[in-house]
């Protein structure tokens, strides 16, 4: 058995073949120490680096030229011996050593404008990529074998770097021609990715169940792409979330992903970094604080946990960075028995353009405005695909710019016929026609002429104190109200910002005194629509008065919230059932981040801009919960501190609580 443990390292090691001393300081007793005092119980350990260099010794790769010793055989022993799991980490897509050797097998870009092709530079810094439809993937194949003949008792196999994007090598142009395709179309040079990417994942997975059908496997892509559970189903035995916050990620980038990898059946990590910045800094490091509270957040998503480390090429852990791991780490160990065998407790499906596209791209607007709104409004929700039980959810968002293909559409008439709700935006809910595909009661004109234009929300949508048009710095639909339930008014500004002759004042134009005639939004039944792409607007701009209008709109649209609570926007809930258990244990988790630093360029050096990070934990006080439970609650604990809490029902049969104190987590666990 190879179950997920909860405190994780992930050790890079990337290591320059002009280093010399590869490992030589490595000692035992030194390294088990350092592993048992920041309580680490699993550590994933390299075979083969982006370098393309093993640091194990090797009939079918190259060996580190530096190294003089068995170094993984060494760091492998000594974590087996005091229980710490293993999993091996072998490069798969790049791998700079053998495409030396091997040229042929090396990616070629096309410049999808152009046609030319080129090959990345071999004299400026930076790894090689291997094309999946080479041979290469059989020289892979063989060294994943070796490893697992030379480690049998490993924890798992981490290959990393999983991409095969469009390529013009010799052997790509080969499988075109075999299965008729057209190098010169964009769509068949997708398709020949697609047949090199699903190559890789076939002799991958045959290299590893040939020897141990058991082994879990994980590919990494750095980011989880929603909807695409064949593939996950198929090759993957878990999950782990890359999300560095400080490496560009930021913190809303792990929930979002987690409340999709939630609703797979697969077991998961949330996969941080120790480093100021992202993979690969020597010398950089976080504050303790913010590696409690990613550590936390992991937790409170559903999620084991893993801090990503670099170890140096001398072989000895940094003592400052298990400095910085050990307090998260204890705390960790502590909450353990309330977060393992938990699932989430939704009462909305945020299905995302991203699911319904299986894309990769990991910075959708509307898809990351939508879930910045739920995660700040503190409503519970999932992340999903088509896939999902539509039923289990009162409500479901598309947000923004979401084409709903024939199979979706017959899927959701069949969520509204069972009494469900949705909430759609912008270009959501239209079309190829550009008309509504759903009965809004309301009819849909086309886009919008101007940009910006202003609107006036109804119905209490309109943010408290606003009592003037709101700017919409994106373009609407529009949309007149026929027999549906108008939400606000749409006004015209005077004239675009179009040139010297019409401009008014720094940025846009005023509104006009009158509305347009078009409806800002429309409500009809169970339907709701808002004609902008108000979650990208708030991405894009974060204006807290749009923060305030979507989350009225939200409530709206759902009806009364199974949680209500005083916490700030800045705050996050979520609220998980350990069914083998009979409790619900409610996650409250709470620290400031501050953006820092900003661009610089200097002697030819480039900083990576803003970064959000994480240093005082400052507590909350009087933070007060309404919840309307699932279950007969019997009792109520604060843990891992224990201790009873005191809590109220009132006349509705919802649970009031109120905890004196919040720093950084609490949980909650509500007894059943």
């Amino acid at each position: 058995m190879h179950p997920l443990r909860f405190r994780q390292i992930h050790l890079d090691f990337h290591t320059s073949p002009a280093i010399p001393g590869i490992g030589l300081s490595f000692d035992k007793d030194e390294w088990q120490a350092t592993l048992r005092t920041a309580h680490v119980n699993s550590i994933t350990l390299f075979a083969k680096c982006h370098h393309g260099w093993h640091y194990h010794f090797t009939q079918k790769g190259l060996l580190h030229p530096n190294l003089s010793f068995d170094l993984l055989r060494s760091q492998f022993d000594a974590c087996k011996e005091i229980d710490i799991n293993v999993p091996i980490y072998i490069s798969a897509g790049l791998d700079s050593a053998v495409l030396t050797e091997h040229p042929e097998w090396e990616w070629v870009a096309i410049d999808p404008a152009t046609l030319n092709t080129s090959i990345p530079s071999t004299i400026r810094p930076g790894f090689r990529r291997a094309c999946f439809n080479s041979p290469y993937t059989e020289y892979l194949a063989e060294q994943i074998t070796e490893t697992l003949e030379l480690f049998p008792n490993c924890d798992g196999i981490f290959l990393d770097i999983v991409h095969q994007y469009p390529c013009g090598c010799v052997h790509c142009l080969k499988v075109m021609r075999e299965n008729g395709l057209n190098p010169l179309s964009a769509e068949d040079r997708d398709k020949c990715a697609h047949i090199g990417l699903e190559r890789y994942y076939q002799l991958t997975t045959q290299a590893i169940t040939n020897i141990n059908a058991e082994m879990p496997v994980f590919h990494n892509s750095g980011h989880l792409t929603p909807g695409k559970r064949d593939v996950l189903k198929k090759y993957f035995s878990h999950l782990e979330l890359e999300s560095l916050p400080t490496g560009g990620w930021g913190y809303d980038h792990f929930p979002l992903s987690a409340k999709y990898a939630q609703t797979l059946d697969l077991d998961f990590l949330g996969m941080t970094g120790k480093f100021h910045t992202t993979w690969g800094e020597f010398g950089g490091y976080k504050h303790r604080n913010a590696l409690r509270y990613e550590c936390a957040a992991m937790l409170a998503f559903g999620a084991k946990c893993s801090v990503g480390d670099q170890l140096h090429p001398c072989g000895k852990l940094d003592e400052s960075t298990y400095d910085l791991i050990a307090p998260a780490y204890a705390e960790v160990a502590a909450k353990e028995p309330w977060c393992d065998q938990v699932t989430n407790v939704a009462e909305i499906g945020l299905l995302t353009k991203a699911a319904v596209e299986a894309s990769s791209v990991r910075d959708i607007p509307g898809d990351i405005g939508a879930g910045r709104v739920l995660l700040e409004g503190h409503f519970l929700f999932d992340v999903i695909d088509q896939e999902a039980d539509f039923n289990q959810y009162r409500l479901l968002i598309l947000p923004d710019d979401i084409a709903i293909p024939a199979k979706l559409k017959k899927r959701l008439d069949t969520y509204l016929n069972k009494g469900g709700k949705l909430l759609l935006t912008g270009k959501s809910g239209l079309g190829p026609d550009g008309k509504f595909l759903f009965d809004l009661g309301a009819e849909c004109q086309g886009p919008s002429p101007y940009r910006p234009d202003f609107v006036m929300f109804s119905n209490g949508l309109q943010p408290a104190g606003i009592r003037a048009p709101m700017v919409m710095y994106l373009t609407s639909q529009r949309i007149q109200v026929k027999n549906g339930n108008s939400l606000g008014d749409v006004y015209d500004p005077y004239f675009n910002r179009t040139s010297y002759l019409h401009f008014c004042s720094h940025q846009h134009t005023p509104w006009q005194l009158e509305p347009s005639g078009y409806a800002a939004g429309v409500q009809k039944g169970p339907i709701m629509y808002f004609a902008h792409p108000v979650f990208s607007i708030y991405r894009g701009w974060g204006n807290v008065q749009m923060a305030n209008f979507l989350r009225k709109a939200v409530r709206m649209a759902l009806g009364d919230p199974e949680i209500r609570t005083n916490l700030p926007s800045t705050a996050r809930l979520s609220l998980m059932d350990q069914k083998p258990f009979r409790r619900t244990i409610l996650h409250l988790l709470y620290a400031n981040t501050v953006t820092r630093g900003g661009h610089l360029q200097v002697d030819g050096v480039s900083s990576r801009g803003p970064i959000e990070v994480i240093e005082e934990l400052v507590p909350l006080n009087n933070v007060r919960i309404s919840l309307k439970p699932r279950h007969q609650i019997k009792r109520i604990t604060l843990e891992p501190q224990g201790g009873t809490l005191l809590y109220e029902t009132d006349e509705s049969g919802r649970l009031c609580l109120r905890i004196d104190n919040l720093t950084c987590h609490q949980m909650v666990v509500l007894h059943w």
